[in-house]
C-alpha cells in the first residue's frame, strides 16, 4: 500500500482514521486492535460487553451488496457501544433510483452521521467515499469486491491467535476460490504483516488467484499435498456472484471431492490443526458437516470474535476524532 492510503487510514499520531485495508498497517496497531477486541468478550450465557464510546454518535451501514454476518455483527457492534445505527441496502436506497453514491453520502452526512460501514461489488469504493468525506467522519470497510474485508482478515488473526498463541511461524492452508475471495486476500496481508508465516493457497482452475496478490506465498495444486502438515485450515465459499463463466467450475461432487475438508483430508494436518470458514458454508460442498461441526472446528467462534473485532474497531475509529 503506497504511503498515501496509510496517511489516508491512520493519523500522524498513530490513530484509525479510516480501515480500508490491512495492506501496510504496523504490526504493533494492529496488535493493539486485537488486544482490545479480546476485552470485549464475554463467556456464552452472561450479558454481552457494552460500553458508551459511541453514545451520541451515528453510525451508517451502507450494504450495497448482500451481507448477513458482518452487517449483523457491525449493527450489534455499534448498538452494544450505544451509537444510533442506521442501516440502508441498495433496495431500499435512493442509488437503485439513479442517485449516485456522493449524492447519497453527501445526504447521510448532512444528518451528521460520524461512521459509515461500507460494503460494495466495487473495487475502490471503500477508498472513494473516505477521500470524499468530511474530516471528523470515518469509513470502514466491511467488503471490496473480491479486493478486501479487513475486520474479518482481523477476527481471523484473533481466532487464530487464541487457538495457537501466536501469529508467526504457522502453516496456514487456504483452500477453494482465492481468485474471487476478499477474505483470502486480508488474512494474508495479516498474517504477512505479523510474521513469518508459510502461507499455502490451492484452488480449482478458474478460481485460482493472480499470485501478485499473493507475494510469497505458495500455490498447490493437490490439495491433500497443501493440507499436509498445516497449523491452520481456511475453506472458502465458492464465490458464484464473481465467476463470469461457471462453465469451467468443478460439480459440487467433484469439488468436494478435489478440494472439500473432509475427515480424511483434515487428519492429514497436525494433530493440533484448527479449521476455519467465512462463512456462509456449502456443506457437502467446501466441508463437510461433521468437520464444520467437529472438535477441530473454530468457526463459530470466528462469528462470536468478528464482533468483538467490530466493537474494537469502532472504539478506534472514534479515538482519531
Amino acid at each position: 500500500m503506497g504511503n498515501d492510503k496509510q496517511t489516508l487510514q491512520v493519523t500522524a499520531d498513530g490513530k484509525l482514521k479510516h480501515l480500508l485495508t490491512l495492506e501496510g498497517l504496523d504490526k504493533s496497531f494492529v496488535s493493539g486492535l486485537l488486544d482490545h477486541a479480546t476485552t470485549y468478550l464475554r463467556h456464552a450465557g452472561t450479558l454481552p460487553a457494552r460500553d458508551f464510546g459511541l453514545q451520541g454518535r451515528t453510525v451508517a451501514n451502507l450494504f450495497f451488496e448482500p451481507s448477513t454476518r458482518t452487517r449483523a455483527s457491525f449493527e450489534l457492534a455499534a448498538k452494544r457501544m450505544s451509537a444510533d445505527v442506521l442501516n440502508l441496502d441498495v433496495n431500499s436506497s435512493s442509488r437503485a433510483k439513479g442517485e449516485s453514491l456522493l449524492d447519497t453520502i453527501h445526504t447521510l452526512q448532512a444528518m451528521q452521521v460520524d461512521v459509515f460501514v461500507v460494503r460494495d461489488a466495487g473495487d475502490g469504493i471503500p477508498e472513494f467515499i473516505a477521500r470524499s468525506v468530511q474530516p471528523h467522519v470515518s469509513v470502514l470497510n466491511a467488503g471490496e469486491a473480491a479486493v478486501s474485508h479487513p475486520t474479518q482478515g482481523l477476527l481471523d488473526m484473533l481466532t487464530i491467535r487464541q487457538h495457537k498463541n501466536r501469529l508467526d511461524g504457522l502453516k496456514v492452508t487456504i483452500i477453494g476460490d482465492i481468485g474471487h475471495s476478499r477474505v483470502a486476500s486480508s488474512l494474508y496481508h495479516g498474517l504477512h504483516l505479523m510474521g513469518d508465516n508459510e502461507i499455502r493457497l490451492v484452488a480449482p482452475p478458474g478460481m485460482q488467484p493472480d499470485m501478485g496478490r499473493f507475494p510469497g506465498a505458495t500455490l498447490y495444486e493437490d490439495a491433500d499435498e497443501a493440507v499436509s502438515g498445516a497449523d491452520v485450515l481456511v475453506a472458502l465459499r465458492i464465490q458464484r456472484e464473481r465467476i463470469d463463466d461457471p462453465s469451467g467450475i468443478p460439480s459440487e461432487d467433484e469439488y468436494m471431492v478435489r478440494y472439500g475438508l473432509n475427515a480424511e483430508r483434515v487428519a492429514l494436518a497436525a494433530d493440533d490443526a484448527i479449521v476455519m470458514h467465512p462463512g456462509p458454508m456449502n456443506r457437502g460442498t467446501e466441508i463437510t458437516g461433521d468437520v464444520a461441526d467437529g472438535p477441530q472446528s473454530v468457526i463459530t467462534q470466528q462469528v462470536t470474535n468478528g464482533l468483538a473485532v467490530r466493537m474494537a474497531v469502532l472504539s478506534a475509529a472514534m479515538e482519531s476524532r
